[in-house]
């Protein structure tokens, strides 16, 4: 193996000692135990490759995934256009190991993502297959490095021989780059699918992770992801009175080809970016990172997401919401939080009763506003009871 790879066949008794707390996870989860030549096929060409290789058995993720289906309202159209590009993944509730002061411990992570197909549903339906396999195998190979790191250190010694340095920090850390790893390995295989097949198409990618009170947004393209806070309102039209409102608070920011920092990287790369009904590299492509696109990759298209870090839910965020650009191509952030709070109606402008209906609720109303993409989009309730937002504040 190359300098720089983890050496874990030159175990110590502390490495073996790790091995067999890592292995006493992948047992517990009815997962498959690592074995060296399948941790060195991930060294060397990621989840795909250990997906691919003989070296490893076949990995089956279904039983990290619990049931939870109100804790994730989801809805798609395909509107106006010919055909359904969109792609939408949500899993509440998914075990991952999480690196504890005596070793491996389980916690439950949230997923959600949306993908933006054009040109093409192959790079979208690619994406959406291999999400949560790549996401969770970076997840298990990063931790169990992790794991096999803090052995080196030989900290104070715990009930197996062994103790470990650990916060939250450090767990999101591995989250945080199980999910660029994962959005880079989508990428590097659809695109030798797409030269094999001669494929055009493309899609945008926004994934949000949640955990331990606090999520994780990772966006490329011009999807959004919002959270729905109850605030205070000063409302001079109801006698001047404090009233509280869900205010929409943006995650993400669109990689448009006009954007500064994304023309210039375009430029630099040989693009151009050429106004066409709106902003295009190359007259062409509307976004500036997506995943595929092989023939504007040269000109600067990247699939590397954009992660606005991890923010802290507070008791005052009620909805995270994730959508496609259709949603919100007739619909501003601040309407869709107004759809959620009830002040839209799907029918007789009455206000919305199931939570089981907001999802379909946002996109009706993008739809009957004239939206002409497809309409996608995923709300994770953060609270049990609908906030009541036509109740006074008292000041």
């Amino acid at each position: 193996m190359q300098d720089g790879h983890l050496r874990i066949y030159e175990f110590t008794m502390e490495g073996e000692m790790v091995a067999l707390l890592f292995v006493a996870f992948l047992c517990s989860t009815n997962a498959y135990e690592v074995m060296v030549s399948c941790m060195m096929a991930y060294d060397e060409g990621g989840a795909s490759a250990v997906l691919s290789s003989p070296e490893c058995p076949r990995w089956d993720f279904s039983a990290a995934i619990k049931n939870g289906t109100d804790d994730c309202l989801v809805a798609t159209h395909q509107g106006r256009r010919k055909y359904q590009e969109d792609r939408i993944r949500c899993y509440p509730h998914v075990t991952v190991p999480v690196l504890g002061e005596d070793g491996l411990n389980e916690a439950s992570m949230g997923v959600a993502a949306v993908f933006d197909g054009h040109g093409g549903k192959e790079a979208s339906e690619m994406a959406s297959q291999r999400i949560l396999d790549y996401l969770l195998l970076h997840v298990i190979f990063n931790t169990y490095k992790n794991l096999f790191s803090h052995s080196k250190e030989h900290e104070e010694a715990g009930p197996y021989g062994l103790k470990f340095k650990v916060d939250d920090e450090s767990t999101h850390g591995i989250l945080e780059k199980a999910l660029l790893r994962t959005i880079q390995d989508i990428d590097s295989e659809f695109s030798q699918e797409a030269l094999k097949n001669d494929y055009v198409s493309g899609s945008t990618a926004i994934v949000v992770l949640w955990m331990n009170g606090k999520i994780l947004v990772g966006n490329l393209g011009d999807s959004k992801a919002l959270v729905c806070s109850r605030k205070a309102h000063f409302d001079q039209d109801n006698e001047g009175d404090f009233v509280t409102r869900l205010q929409a608070e943006e995650l993400t920011n669109d990689h448009h080809p006009d954007r500064d920092d994304e023309k210039a990287r375009i430029h630099a790369a040989g693009g151009v970016v050429l106004t066409v009904g709106v902003p295009r590299v190359n007259g062409i492509l509307a976004v500036s990172r997506s995943i595929g696109d092989i023939r504007l990759k040269r000109y600067g298209v990247i699939a590397e997401p954009e992660v606005t870090g991890w923010r802290r839910l507070s008791n005052e965020d009620w909805y995270v919401v994730i959508g496609s650009d259709g949603i919100f191509e007739r619909l501003s952030p601040q309407d869709v939080c107004d759809i959620l709070r009830g002040k839209h109606a799907v029918e007789n402008k009455t206000s919305i009763d199931s939570s089981s209906s907001l999802a379909d609720c946002i996109v009706y109303n993008a739809f009957s506003k004239g939206s002409s993409d497809n309409l996608s989009v995923i709300v994770i309730p953060l609270r049990q009871e609908s906030p009541s937002m036509e109740q006074k504040e008292q000041m």
